[in-house]
Protein backbone atom coordinates (compact mmCIF):
# COMPACT_ATOMS: atom_id res chain seq x y z
CA UNK A 1 0.00 0.00 0.00
CA UNK A 2 1.43 3.22 -0.98
CA UNK A 3 1.45 5.69 1.86
CA UNK A 4 2.35 9.36 1.27
CA UNK A 5 5.99 10.67 2.69
CA UNK A 6 6.56 12.51 6.22
CA UNK A 7 7.14 15.36 4.27
CA UNK A 8 3.93 15.46 2.61
CA UNK A 9 2.10 14.88 5.86
CA UNK A 10 3.92 17.83 7.59
CA UNK A 11 2.40 20.04 4.39
CA UNK A 12 -1.04 18.52 5.20
CA UNK A 13 -0.77 19.28 8.73
CA UNK A 14 0.58 22.92 8.18
CA UNK A 15 -2.51 23.54 6.54
CA UNK A 16 -4.88 23.04 9.29
CA UNK A 17 -2.81 24.52 11.37
CA UNK A 18 -2.99 27.47 9.76
CA UNK A 19 -6.38 28.00 10.44
CA UNK A 20 -6.30 27.70 13.94
CA UNK A 21 -6.26 31.50 14.65
CA UNK A 22 -9.09 32.09 12.67
CA UNK A 23 -10.70 29.45 14.44
CA UNK A 24 -9.64 30.25 17.87
CA UNK A 25 -8.80 26.91 18.96
CA UNK A 26 -5.97 25.64 20.64
CA UNK A 27 -6.35 21.89 19.06
CA UNK A 28 -8.53 20.10 16.29
CA UNK A 29 -9.97 16.68 17.06
CA UNK A 30 -10.37 14.72 14.21
CA UNK A 31 -12.39 11.34 14.27
CA UNK A 32 -13.75 10.84 10.70
CA UNK A 33 -11.34 7.94 10.05
CA UNK A 34 -10.31 8.92 6.16
CA UNK A 35 -9.29 12.52 7.94
CA UNK A 36 -7.13 10.52 10.14
CA UNK A 37 -5.36 8.53 7.58
CA UNK A 38 -4.75 11.67 5.09
CA UNK A 39 -3.10 13.39 8.24
CA UNK A 40 -1.23 10.88 9.88
CA UNK A 41 -1.13 7.43 7.79
CA UNK A 42 -3.06 5.68 10.64
CA UNK A 43 -5.07 3.25 8.43
CA UNK A 44 -8.04 1.93 10.88
CA UNK A 45 -11.19 1.38 12.29
CA UNK A 46 -10.75 2.94 15.30
CA UNK A 47 -8.49 6.00 16.55
CA UNK A 48 -8.88 9.87 17.37
CA UNK A 49 -6.19 12.33 16.19
CA UNK A 50 -5.59 15.52 18.23
CA UNK A 51 -3.92 18.11 16.28
CA UNK A 52 -2.01 21.19 17.98
CA UNK A 53 -0.11 23.51 17.00
CA UNK A 54 2.63 21.76 17.25
CA UNK A 55 2.28 17.87 17.19
CA UNK A 56 0.14 15.29 16.28
CA UNK A 57 -1.12 13.25 19.08
CA UNK A 58 -2.90 9.63 17.79
CA UNK A 59 -5.11 7.44 20.21
CA UNK A 60 -5.48 4.39 19.74
CA UNK A 61 -5.89 0.77 21.18
CA UNK A 62 -3.47 -2.11 21.45
CA UNK A 63 -4.51 -3.57 17.91
CA UNK A 64 -2.67 -0.67 15.73
CA UNK A 65 0.29 -0.52 18.27
CA UNK A 66 2.77 -2.58 16.36
CA UNK A 67 1.41 -1.32 12.58
CA UNK A 68 1.90 2.02 14.04
CA UNK A 69 5.41 1.47 15.31
CA UNK A 70 6.29 -0.15 12.14
CA UNK A 71 4.74 3.31 10.28
CA UNK A 72 7.36 5.36 12.48
CA UNK A 73 10.44 3.71 11.22
CA UNK A 74 9.39 4.13 7.30
CA UNK A 75 9.54 7.01 5.17
CA UNK A 76 5.67 7.45 5.86
CA UNK A 77 6.14 8.06 9.44
CA UNK A 78 3.64 10.62 10.96
CA UNK A 79 6.02 13.55 11.73
CA UNK A 80 6.43 13.89 15.72
CA UNK A 81 4.05 11.55 16.32
CA UNK A 82 2.83 11.15 20.01
CA UNK A 83 0.80 7.74 20.41
CA UNK A 84 -1.64 7.49 23.83
CA UNK A 85 -2.81 4.17 24.66
CA UNK A 86 -6.67 3.38 25.48
CA UNK A 87 -6.46 1.22 28.61
CA UNK A 88 -10.53 1.58 29.02
CA UNK A 89 -12.51 3.97 26.92
CA UNK A 90 -11.64 6.22 23.92
CA UNK A 91 -13.37 9.16 25.46
CA UNK A 92 -11.69 8.49 28.58
CA UNK A 93 -8.21 8.14 26.76
CA UNK A 94 -9.14 11.50 24.90
CA UNK A 95 -9.98 13.65 27.77
CA UNK A 96 -6.83 12.70 29.38
CA UNK A 97 -5.18 13.22 26.31
CA UNK A 98 -6.38 17.17 25.91
CA UNK A 99 -5.88 17.69 30.08
CA UNK A 100 -1.98 16.60 29.70
CA UNK A 101 -1.21 18.66 26.76
CA UNK A 102 -3.17 21.55 28.67
CA UNK A 103 -5.19 22.97 25.48
CA UNK A 104 -8.27 24.57 26.07
CA UNK A 105 -9.76 25.60 23.24
CA UNK A 106 -10.70 22.22 21.14
CA UNK A 107 -12.63 21.70 17.70
CA UNK A 108 -14.69 19.08 17.00
CA UNK A 109 -15.40 17.69 13.61
CA UNK A 110 -19.54 18.07 13.98
CA UNK A 111 -19.79 15.98 11.20
CA UNK A 112 -18.31 12.20 13.09
CA UNK A 113 -18.69 13.22 16.84
CA UNK A 114 -21.72 11.50 17.82
CA UNK A 115 -24.54 13.03 20.13
CA UNK A 116 -23.57 10.16 22.64
CA UNK A 117 -19.65 11.15 22.76
CA UNK A 118 -19.92 14.80 23.14
CA UNK A 119 -22.60 14.70 25.72
CA UNK A 120 -20.00 12.60 27.68
CA UNK A 121 -17.36 15.16 27.22
CA UNK A 122 -19.04 17.92 27.85
CA UNK A 123 -20.48 15.97 30.96
CA UNK A 124 -17.14 14.86 32.30
CA UNK A 125 -15.20 18.05 31.86
CA UNK A 126 -17.80 19.92 33.87
CA UNK A 127 -17.52 17.18 36.29
CA UNK A 128 -14.11 17.05 36.85
CA UNK A 129 -13.76 20.70 36.45
CA UNK A 130 -11.19 20.81 33.52
CA UNK A 131 -10.57 24.40 31.64
CA UNK A 132 -11.76 22.58 28.63
CA UNK A 133 -14.05 24.08 26.24
CA UNK A 134 -15.21 22.51 22.74
CA UNK A 135 -16.69 23.99 19.39
CA UNK A 136 -17.83 22.41 16.59
CA UNK A 137 -16.17 22.64 13.40
CA UNK A 138 -16.72 21.90 9.89
CA UNK A 139 -15.37 20.50 6.78
CA UNK A 140 -12.00 22.06 8.04
CA UNK A 141 -9.88 18.61 6.64
CA UNK A 142 -11.84 18.05 4.17
CA UNK A 143 -11.44 21.43 2.52
CA UNK A 144 -8.49 20.55 2.17
CA UNK A 145 -8.60 17.46 0.69
CA UNK A 146 -10.46 19.00 -2.15
CA UNK A 147 -7.22 19.72 -3.78
CA UNK A 148 -4.68 16.25 -3.79
CA UNK A 149 -1.56 16.35 -4.06
CA UNK A 150 1.29 15.08 -6.07
CA UNK A 151 0.97 11.47 -4.40
CA UNK A 152 -2.80 11.31 -4.35
CA UNK A 153 -2.82 12.47 -8.44
CA UNK A 154 -0.19 9.64 -9.22
CA UNK A 155 -2.83 7.20 -7.27
CA UNK A 156 -6.10 8.37 -8.87
CA UNK A 157 -4.54 8.70 -11.86
CA UNK A 158 -3.70 4.74 -11.88
CA UNK A 159 -6.68 3.56 -10.34
CA UNK A 160 -8.78 5.27 -13.11
CA UNK A 161 -6.96 4.23 -15.64
CA UNK A 162 -7.44 0.39 -14.55
CA UNK A 163 -10.77 0.73 -14.83
CA UNK A 164 -10.52 0.94 -18.42
CA UNK A 165 -10.02 -3.34 -18.27
CA UNK A 166 -12.97 -3.26 -16.27
CA UNK A 167 -15.09 -1.71 -18.82
CA UNK A 168 -14.11 -4.47 -21.34
CA UNK A 169 -15.00 -6.80 -19.23
CA UNK A 170 -18.25 -5.61 -18.68
CA UNK A 171 -19.80 -4.94 -22.15
CA UNK A 172 -18.38 -8.50 -22.50
CA UNK A 173 -20.42 -9.54 -19.65
CA UNK A 174 -23.46 -7.62 -20.97
CA UNK A 175 -25.95 -9.75 -23.14
CA UNK A 176 -29.56 -11.12 -23.74
CA UNK A 177 -30.60 -13.49 -21.21
CA UNK A 178 -28.49 -12.88 -18.47
CA UNK A 179 -29.44 -11.33 -15.48
CA UNK A 180 -28.33 -7.59 -14.04
CA UNK A 181 -26.48 -9.87 -10.54
CA UNK A 182 -25.02 -12.02 -12.90
CA UNK A 183 -23.34 -9.30 -14.70
CA UNK A 184 -22.64 -7.61 -11.48
CA UNK A 185 -20.42 -10.80 -10.41
CA UNK A 186 -18.82 -10.83 -13.99
CA UNK A 187 -17.82 -6.80 -13.06
CA UNK A 188 -16.47 -7.36 -9.41
CA UNK A 189 -14.05 -10.18 -10.40
CA UNK A 190 -12.84 -7.74 -12.77
CA UNK A 191 -11.91 -5.28 -10.28
CA UNK A 192 -10.47 -8.25 -8.02
CA UNK A 193 -8.20 -9.23 -11.08
CA UNK A 194 -7.21 -5.41 -11.79
CA UNK A 195 -5.89 -5.13 -8.58
CA UNK A 196 -8.53 -2.82 -6.46
CA UNK A 197 -8.63 -3.54 -2.91
CA UNK A 198 -12.11 -3.56 -2.62
CA UNK A 199 -15.10 -1.97 -4.01
CA UNK A 200 -15.84 1.79 -3.80
CA UNK A 201 -19.68 1.43 -3.49
CA UNK A 202 -22.08 -1.36 -4.65
CA UNK A 203 -21.94 -2.57 -8.48
CA UNK A 204 -24.70 -0.97 -10.17
CA UNK A 205 -26.36 -2.78 -13.41
CA UNK A 206 -29.68 -0.98 -14.27
CA UNK A 207 -31.49 -2.80 -17.23
CA UNK A 208 -34.82 -2.11 -19.55
CA UNK A 209 -37.24 -0.08 -17.02
CA UNK A 210 -34.48 -0.10 -14.19
CA UNK A 211 -32.09 1.86 -16.38
CA UNK A 212 -34.38 5.03 -15.10
CA UNK A 213 -33.29 4.38 -11.74
CA UNK A 214 -30.14 6.24 -10.81
CA UNK A 215 -29.31 3.91 -8.16
CA UNK A 216 -30.87 0.44 -9.00
CA UNK A 217 -28.72 -2.39 -7.60
CA UNK A 218 -28.08 -5.46 -9.92
CA UNK A 219 -30.91 -7.48 -9.03
CA UNK A 220 -32.73 -10.63 -10.96
CA UNK A 221 -34.20 -9.31 -13.59
CA UNK A 222 -32.69 -10.97 -17.03
CA UNK A 223 -31.28 -8.60 -19.82
CA UNK A 224 -33.55 -8.38 -23.21
CA UNK A 225 -32.63 -7.58 -26.75
CA UNK A 226 -33.54 -3.45 -26.80
CA UNK A 227 -32.46 -3.09 -22.74
CA UNK A 228 -30.22 0.50 -22.34
CA UNK A 229 -28.20 -1.51 -19.60
CA UNK A 230 -26.30 1.65 -17.07
CA UNK A 231 -23.71 -0.10 -15.71
CA UNK A 232 -21.72 1.87 -12.73
CA UNK A 233 -19.10 0.73 -10.34
CA UNK A 234 -15.55 1.94 -8.72
CA UNK A 235 -13.21 0.53 -6.76
CA UNK A 236 -10.39 1.71 -4.01
CA UNK A 237 -6.57 1.45 -4.82
CA UNK A 238 -4.14 2.57 -2.10
CA UNK A 239 -7.26 3.87 -0.18
CA UNK A 240 -8.34 6.23 -3.37
CA UNK A 241 -12.01 5.91 -4.90
CA UNK A 242 -12.87 5.52 -8.40
CA UNK A 243 -16.03 5.77 -10.14
CA UNK A 244 -17.31 5.63 -13.65
CA UNK A 245 -20.28 4.60 -15.78
CA UNK A 246 -21.11 3.68 -19.10
CA UNK A 247 -24.33 2.77 -20.67
CA UNK A 248 -24.67 0.23 -23.44
CA UNK A 249 -27.94 -0.90 -25.19
CA UNK A 250 -28.48 -5.01 -26.00
CA UNK A 251 -28.02 -5.11 -29.52
CA UNK A 252 -29.06 -2.43 -31.63
CA UNK A 253 -29.87 0.89 -29.96
CA UNK A 254 -33.60 2.03 -30.59
CA UNK A 255 -33.73 5.70 -32.43
CA UNK A 256 -34.99 6.49 -29.18
CA UNK A 257 -32.05 4.73 -27.08
CA UNK A 258 -29.78 6.52 -29.42
CA UNK A 259 -31.26 9.80 -29.43
CA UNK A 260 -31.23 9.65 -25.53
CA UNK A 261 -27.88 8.75 -25.28
CA UNK A 262 -26.98 11.68 -27.85
CA UNK A 263 -28.06 13.98 -25.31
CA UNK A 264 -26.60 12.83 -22.33
CA UNK A 265 -23.43 12.72 -24.39
CA UNK A 266 -23.54 16.40 -25.52
CA UNK A 267 -24.24 17.20 -21.82
CA UNK A 268 -20.97 15.39 -20.42
CA UNK A 269 -18.73 17.11 -23.34
CA UNK A 270 -20.54 20.34 -22.37
CA UNK A 271 -19.50 20.14 -18.78
CA UNK A 272 -15.78 18.57 -19.30
CA UNK A 273 -15.32 21.61 -21.47
CA UNK A 274 -16.36 23.95 -18.99
CA UNK A 275 -13.65 22.48 -16.34
CA UNK A 276 -10.55 24.91 -15.69
CA UNK A 277 -9.27 27.02 -12.74
CA UNK A 278 -11.43 30.15 -11.79
CA UNK A 279 -14.79 28.28 -12.29
CA UNK A 280 -17.27 27.36 -10.10
CA UNK A 281 -18.52 24.18 -9.79
CA UNK A 282 -22.25 25.41 -10.20
CA UNK A 283 -21.22 26.23 -13.52
CA UNK A 284 -19.98 23.40 -14.52
CA UNK A 285 -23.20 22.15 -13.79
CA UNK A 286 -24.89 24.70 -15.44
CA UNK A 287 -23.28 23.58 -18.73
CA UNK A 288 -24.44 19.85 -18.52
CA UNK A 289 -27.79 20.99 -17.44
CA UNK A 290 -28.70 23.43 -20.23
CA UNK A 291 -27.87 21.05 -22.96
CA UNK A 292 -30.65 18.44 -21.59
CA UNK A 293 -32.67 21.39 -20.99
CA UNK A 294 -32.77 22.65 -24.67
CA UNK A 295 -33.32 18.97 -25.45
CA UNK A 296 -36.58 18.85 -23.24
CA UNK A 297 -34.78 16.50 -20.96
CA UNK A 298 -34.13 19.31 -18.20
CA UNK A 299 -37.02 17.48 -15.58
CA UNK A 300 -35.21 14.04 -16.26
CA UNK A 301 -31.98 15.02 -15.06
CA UNK A 302 -32.74 14.66 -11.10
CA UNK A 303 -29.09 14.67 -9.46
CA UNK A 304 -25.90 16.62 -9.64
CA UNK A 305 -23.28 16.79 -12.06
CA UNK A 306 -20.65 14.84 -10.13
CA UNK A 307 -18.49 14.72 -6.87
CA UNK A 308 -15.38 14.73 -5.53
CA UNK A 309 -12.81 11.70 -5.80
CA UNK A 310 -10.35 10.70 -2.89
CA UNK A 311 -10.55 8.85 0.18
CA UNK A 312 -14.44 8.93 0.11
CA UNK A 313 -15.95 7.89 -2.98
CA UNK A 314 -18.29 10.78 -2.35
CA UNK A 315 -16.56 14.37 -1.03
CA UNK A 316 -16.04 17.54 -1.66
CA UNK A 317 -16.35 19.01 -4.18
CA UNK A 318 -20.16 18.88 -5.26
CA UNK A 319 -20.82 19.27 -8.46
CA UNK A 320 -24.45 20.74 -8.63
CA UNK A 321 -27.04 23.66 -8.49
CA UNK A 322 -26.57 26.07 -6.56
CA UNK A 323 -27.56 25.86 -2.76
CA UNK A 324 -28.75 29.00 -0.49
CA UNK A 325 -26.96 26.75 2.38
CA UNK A 326 -23.18 26.13 0.28
CA UNK A 327 -21.07 28.51 -0.74
CA UNK A 328 -20.05 27.70 -4.19
CA UNK A 329 -16.72 26.27 -4.81
CA UNK A 330 -14.17 27.68 -6.81
CA UNK A 331 -12.16 25.13 -8.98
CA UNK A 332 -8.25 24.81 -8.23
CA UNK A 333 -5.71 22.18 -9.85
CA UNK A 334 -5.15 19.36 -8.46
CA UNK A 335 -9.05 18.76 -7.72
CA UNK A 336 -10.32 15.58 -9.09
CA UNK A 337 -13.83 14.59 -9.44
CA UNK A 338 -17.01 12.90 -11.64
CA UNK A 339 -18.53 14.56 -14.83
CA UNK A 340 -21.80 12.72 -14.82
CA UNK A 341 -24.81 13.72 -16.76
CA UNK A 342 -27.80 11.17 -16.78
CA UNK A 343 -31.32 11.65 -18.50
CA UNK A 344 -33.59 8.90 -17.00
CA UNK A 345 -37.50 7.92 -18.84
CA UNK A 346 -39.82 6.20 -16.50
CA UNK A 347 -40.81 3.14 -17.86
CA UNK A 348 -38.39 3.17 -20.53
CA UNK A 349 -34.60 3.55 -19.43
CA UNK A 350 -32.03 5.69 -18.85
CA UNK A 351 -28.82 6.84 -19.67
CA UNK A 352 -25.76 8.22 -17.50
CA UNK A 353 -22.19 8.87 -18.71
CA UNK A 354 -19.48 9.46 -15.89
CA UNK A 355 -15.34 9.89 -16.37
CA UNK A 356 -13.52 11.22 -13.94
CA UNK A 357 -11.42 14.44 -14.20
CA UNK A 358 -8.00 16.12 -12.94
CA UNK A 359 -8.19 19.99 -12.91
CA UNK A 360 -5.35 21.14 -14.29
CA UNK A 361 -3.41 24.55 -14.44
CA UNK A 362 -5.58 25.47 -17.82
CA UNK A 363 -8.23 23.54 -18.35
CA UNK A 364 -8.83 19.47 -17.30
CA UNK A 365 -7.52 16.22 -17.90
CA UNK A 366 -9.51 13.34 -18.13
CA UNK A 367 -8.60 10.83 -16.58
CA UNK A 368 -10.36 7.31 -17.42
CA UNK A 369 -10.84 6.22 -21.16
CA UNK A 370 -13.45 8.16 -22.55
CA UNK A 371 -15.73 6.32 -25.26
CA UNK A 372 -17.99 7.93 -27.51
CA UNK A 373 -20.49 5.88 -29.05
CA UNK A 374 -23.68 4.34 -27.36
CA UNK A 375 -22.05 0.38 -27.94
CA UNK A 376 -24.39 -2.12 -28.67
CA UNK A 377 -23.61 -5.64 -27.16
Amino acid sequence: MRLPDSATLLARQARIREQFDTLNNDALVVTAFPNIRYLANHVGSAGILVLTTEAAHLVVDFRYESAIAALQQSASACPGLRVWPVPGSYEEALLGCLSELGVERVGLESSSVTLARYEWLVANVKSRSLPLSFRSTSGIVERARMVKDATEVAILREAALRLDGVVDAAFRAVRSGVAERAVAVQIEAAMRDAGYERLAFDTIVASGPNAALPHHRAGERVLAAGDLVVLDFGGVLDGYCCDITRTVSVGPASERARDLYDAVHAAHQAAVAAVRPGVQTTVVDAAARSVLEAKGLGPNFGHGTGHGLGLDVHEDPRVGKPRADLEPVTLEAGMIFTIEPGAYVAGFGGVRIEDDVLVTTDGCEVLTRPRRDLLSV
